[in-house]
Parts: structure tokens; C-alpha cells; sequence
């Protein structure tokens, strides 16, 4: 069983930084690829930042420049570093994992909720 616990949320003026972390459990590091997805009240959720399995990293635009997605094998850790922050940001941040020879994120964690104030 695959299992991801978020943390690191809370709520920061505008132009603030946070970090988000993901640790996993039940898979090792070369198992799976990891990705951010985040959700405002009243909207889908979409995608913030992802690893390819290259080991690449891809951003939304809305994020790109602003957020660095990275990883600790050795802890079974993800980040998520977020700078620059804008009120337009605020949202529920959850991470994901797809793992090897499948297609789609069908691991997730709950969630940790970051607020960004103006």
C-alpha cells in the first residue's frame, strides 16, 4: 500500500514563501513518479508540478519561476518550494504518485492548505 502525508501549509502574505513536503511510504523512490496538484474552493483541481520519469520537471505556467518541485531519495521525500506567493495560490496542495508500468496518479495524499493573504 501506497501511502502520502503532506505538510508544511499554513497562511503567508503576499510575496511570501512556504515549503511543502510529501513523504511516501510503501514504495521506494525508483517505483513511482510524484507530482503537486492543487484545488481553491469552488474550482477543479489542477497541476502544479511534476517529475518525468526522466527525472525532468514540468511546471504550469501559473507556477513557472515561482515554485521548485524537488526530492530527497534517501527520505522518500518530495517537495514543493513556493516563492513569491500570490493570493491567487491559495488553495488545497496534494501530491501525488503514479507508479511504474501504469498510467495516472493513483496514489494521493490529503491535502495541506495554504492561504495566501494580500
Amino acid at each position: 500500500q501506497v501511502q502520502l502525508v503532506e505538510s508544511g501549509g499554513g497562511l503567508v502574505q503576499a510575496g511570501g514563501s512556504l515549503r511543502l513536503s510529501c513523504i511516501v511510504s510503501g514504495r521506494t523512490f525508483n517505483e513511482y513518479r510524484s507530482a503537486w496538484f492543487r484545488q481553491a474552493p469552488g474550482k477543479a483541481r489542477e497541476f502544479v508540478a511534476t517529475f518525468l520519469w526522466s527525472g525532468s520537471t514540468v511546471y504550469a505556467d501559473s507556477v513557472k519561476g515561482r515554485f521548485t518541485i524537488s526530492r530527497d531519495n534517501a527520505k522518500n521525500t518530495v517537495y514543493l518550494q513556493m516563492n513569491n506567493l500570490k493570493p491567487e495560490d491559495t488553495a488545497v496542495y496534494s501530491c501525488a504518485a503514479e507508479l511504474g508500468g501504469r498510467t495516472g496518479y493513483d496514489y494521493w495524499g490529503q491535502g495541506t492548505q495554504v492561504t495566501v493573504s494580500s
